[in-house]
């Protein structure tokens, strides 16, 4: 008997007892959802979605004053119009009349023919020489559009004037005056265009049917070239030059040209230059000419597609166009267009022509403007602005332009609130491209003058990370470019900004939610001094502080690194403290201002309240670090800590706040699993079993569990059984074997072992019927939980210590009881082979290890009793 005592006492151990650590096999990491202590989950802090696309958000720290507007004016003469004027000599004054298309040649002198259809393409022979063109300067807004200049005053313009550029019209490949001729659509009849206050004394060519193949070059007259392309003599190539030589005067105006040395040195650029007015001429002064005429908003735009497709299949796009500022004033008058499909076409052309200084800030505003309205989306998605912005982003100088990239990334950061967009980003690579923008920026120093404005930049940047962390592709991209890193940097370097801060606290909320991001946050070493940093720093600011305890949540939920690394951060705990005292009296305030002043305005609070949700997030946190058997032990011991935690039991109900007061009751149930010198818990342990009674009597299942798990380890002392059976709590957790649930089971036997440790409390067990809910407890769950059947023999075995007849012990159920257990106890039948082979090492693992033991020990002495009373 003695020694079935001491048997008895070994056996008899106190539910979750601290076992020695020892290395887990593969089997055992599966359990961890069954552990004893209990990490917590919760959900990641919500982000109300702007009502308005604006450059920063209502909620905003940076006061209006110190910030860029996101509303702005912006008209055609915002735009730099210096760009658009052509290298040349003195400036003129506008002129007053506006230049007019003239639909035929009625005479010489006209300025420029366009080319007649041709007869036989191949026929065209490739010319060599050169012409000037005059080029004028131009006033705004009349390009395209003048009277007809009587003849004697052209020549008083060209004979005062120095020429501006020279040019030549003529096309020296055949093939290629074939392509033009099939791409363009003519009349039969020669146009003309006169523009004198831009282009003085054009010359143009006009192609004729011949054998010869001649080719007829206008220049205020005619001039004749041989069959072979070549002019016929150098007084014909020349005819200004051979009069001013004989000492006559001409009787053409002078087109500017010095003599033969000069028309040798633009033959080297001939044929480039050739090309390009051909271009110009067939394709592109079409188009503009329908800008400059057109009043009907679809047909500018359809006018702007040509555009854009004719300049993007000649290559002309960029700076390399030589007529690009004439272009560009035409489309800058055209914003002054309320009409945000033609902008968008625009902005598109001209974020393409690579415009630089003050328009590129003004087309990036124009950009920002388009986007800023959500209904405009639909139409954003058709075209490729995107792609002209993400080459912004790409190209322009970072300090140079800072103003304009703020506006530019302010407009893709209002396209990725757009889901089709947001995809098109990560296609595009804009991951890789705003993570290289965020290490330009990190490598400005705070005593650089560009510091403050460049805070502006970030804070658009990170936003629109903080969308694309939503996509998967997008977060791999994240992970494997080290963007953890880069983004520490920024909040070391902004912890006084804290709109930056918020943000990245946002992008930090939604990645730690995954485990791969987690490793990689780890593994940055000044993580957790920053996020201290923060929360000291910005304690009051509960959309920051709420995210940052998410993010160190996820950071120690699941390994004990980070627990250790946080914890041994100085002054860790103490700030943890300090929080909860600050929210916790935030929290006692605003139930104390509706209890007086809500119930008048039949107001009624929304749970969980700001306060309550940071108290949620620091209570996870603590009880993730209680895990870690030393951290939990010097938890254990920290009595502010654990008088927080009561006091939460203490004032806030279940049916306020479920998930707050769940919190607390699991994170006081992880610390009483410490039995240490000095524990707060143990010297608390009758009031914080009041409070657990409480918990125990609502309404919520959730919260009856974790306060039997609770009881579960405070049923270790002797004082709280005497709790327990005086407040008949034994009735209520007998009664939850019942519930058919195997963590409800399981927390019930924990309390119930520890009751039967007790001699003198063992006989309630089968008072209450406890021991035929234990016997179908193990029949239910017995095969595929061999924990919970491992805790239900250890309870019976110590229930039946001094067992005396089986009748009296297990009564009407030992039949039952023992083919069960001679059941369970045969491998072949209790092991289930099905399984994967992970979950069945499991399964084997604790049944040989745990079940199988203390299962042969009861059965055997039930056997022996049934022998002893045959």
């Amino acid at each position: 008997m003695q020694a079935s005592k001491n048997k008895n006492t070994e056996e008899a151990e106190p539910f979750y007892k601290l076992s020695v650590p020892k290395e887990k096999t593969s089997s055992e990491i599966i359990n961890e959802a069954r552990d004893f202590l209990r990490t917590l989950r919760t959900r990641r802090p919500f982000t109300p979605t702007e009502e308005q696309r604006r450059l920063f958000g209502s909620g905003s720290s940076r006061a209006p004053q110190n910030r860029p507007p996101s509303v702005f004016s912006l008209h055609a003469s915002s735009f730099d119009l210096a760009e658009s004027r052509p290298v040349s000599g003195a400036r003129l004054s506008p002129l007053k009349h506006k230049p007019v298309l003239v639909t035929s040649a009625k005479g010489e002198d006209s300025s420029i023919f366009f080319p007649k259809t041709l007869a036989d393409a191949a026929e065209i022979r490739k010319v060599s020489n050169a012409r000037a063109r005059l080029f004028r300067r131009a006033s705004w807004g009349n390009f395209l559009s003048a009277k007809t200049v009587p003849p004697d005053q052209k020549e008083e313009k060209l004979d005062s004037e120095q020429p501006a550029m020279m040019n030549n019209l003529c096309r020296t490949n055949n093939d290629c005056l074939a392509e033009q001729r099939s791409n363009t659509r003519w009349n039969g009849e020669s146009r003309q265009l006169i523009c004198n206050e831009r282009i003085s004394g054009l010359e143009s060519r006009d192609f004729v049917k011949g054998t010869a193949g001649k080719l007829l070059f206008q220049m205020r007259g005619e001039r004749h070239v041989n069959s072979d392309g070549r002019f016929a003599d150098e007084e014909q190539q020349f005819p200004c030059e051979q009069k001013k030589k004989a000492g006559t005067s001409p009787s053409r105006p002078s087109t500017g040209w010095k003599g033969r040395e000069a028309g040798l040195q633009v033959e080297m650029r001939i044929n480039e230059s050739e090309q390009e007015e051909i271009f110009w001429h067939l394709k592109i002064l079409p188009i503009l000419q329908e800008l400059e005429k057109e009043d009907n908003v679809e047909n500018l735009c359809l006018a702007c597609t040509k555009l854009y497709q004719a300049l993007n299949e000649e290559n002309m796009l960029g700076k390399r166009f030589k007529r690009r500022n004439m272009l560009l004033k035409i489309l800058y008058k055209l914003v002054d267009i309320d009409s945000d499909p033609l902008c968008l076409k625009l902005a598109k052309i001209i974020l393409s022509m690579k415009v630089d200084g003050k328009n590129l800030l003004r087309v990036c505003k124009l950009a920002f403007k388009i986007c800023r309205n959500e209904e405009n989306d639909y139409i954003i998605q058709n075209d490729g602005l995107l792609d002209c912005l993400l080459e912004v982003l790409r190209t322009e100088d970072l300090q140079k332009n800072n103003e304009a990239l703020l506006y530019c990334m302010g407009a893709i950061k209002f396209m990725s609130g757009n889901a089709v967009l947001l995809n098109e980003m990560v296609k595009k690579g804009a991951v890789e491209m705003l993570l290289q923008l965020m290490k330009q920026i990190n490598n400005i120093k705070e005593n650089d003058s560009y510091f403050s404005n460049l805070g502006h930049l970030l804070v658009q940047l990170t936003a629109t990370l903080r969308n694309l962390a939503d996509l998967a592709p997008a977060r791999r991209q994240l992970i494997r470019r080290g963007a953890a890193s880069e983004l520490c940097v920024a909040l070391e370097q902004r912890m006084r900004d804290k709109d930056v801060c918020t943000y990245i606290a946002r992008i930090f909320s939604k990645l730690s939610s995954y485990n791969d991001f987690c490793a990689a946050l780890a593994d940055c070493s000044r993580c957790y001094v920053l996020f201290l940093a923060l929360l000291n720093k910005h304690q009051k600011q509960q959309d920051l502080v709420i995210r940052i305890l998410f993010v160190l949540g996820n950071l120690t939920a699941k390994n004990d690194q980070p627990r250790e690394q946080f914890f041994q951060e100085k002054g860790s705990i103490n700030t943890l403290i300090s929080l909860f005292q600050t929210y916790h009296e935030l929290d006692l305030n605003t139930q104390k201002w509706y209890q007086e002043k809500g119930r008048e305005e039949k107001k009624q609070p929304k749970h969980p309240s700001e306060a309550e949700d940071v108290l949620i997030k620091l209570i996870r946190v603590l009880a993730n670090l209680s895990v870690h058997p030393s951290i939990g032990a010097a938890l254990a011991v920290a009595h502010r800590v654990v008088e927080l935690l009561v006091t939460v039991l203490e004032y806030k109900s279940v049916d306020e706040c479920e998930e707050l007061v769940i919190s607390a009751a699991i994170t006081i149930s992880n610390l009483s699993y410490y039995k240490v010198k000095s524990s707060a818990v143990q010297d608390k342990k009758l009031h914080i079993a009041e409070m657990l009674l409480k918990l125990l009597m609502s309404n919520s299942m959730d919260g009856v569990v974790e306060a039997v798990r609770a009881f579960g380890n405070l049923s270790q002392y002797h004082e709280i059984c005497d709790f327990i059976i005086q407040k008949k709590i034994h009735k209520f957790v007998i009664a939850l074997l019942d519930a058919k649930k195997q963590d409800v089971c399981f927390s019930a036997c924990g309390v119930l072992l520890n009751l039967t440790i007790d001699k003198n409390k063992r006989a309630f067990l089968m008072e209450e019927g406890g021991i035929g809910k234990l016997v179908d407890c193990l029949q239910d769950f017995g095969p595929s939980d061999w924990q919970l059947a491992c805790l239900i023999c250890k309870t019976l075995w110590n229930y039946s210590e001094n067992i005396t007849s089986l009748a009296s012990c297990f009564g009407e159920d030992t039949e039952t009881l023992l083919v069960l257990l001679t059941s369970l106890l045969d491998a072949e039948l209790a092991l289930d082979y099905s399984l994967n082979g992970d979950v069945r090492d499991y399964h084997k693992l604790y049944w040989e290890r745990e079940f199988k033991p203390v299962a042969e020990k009861l059965l055997d002495r039930i056997q022996n009793h049934q022998a002893f009373q045959l």
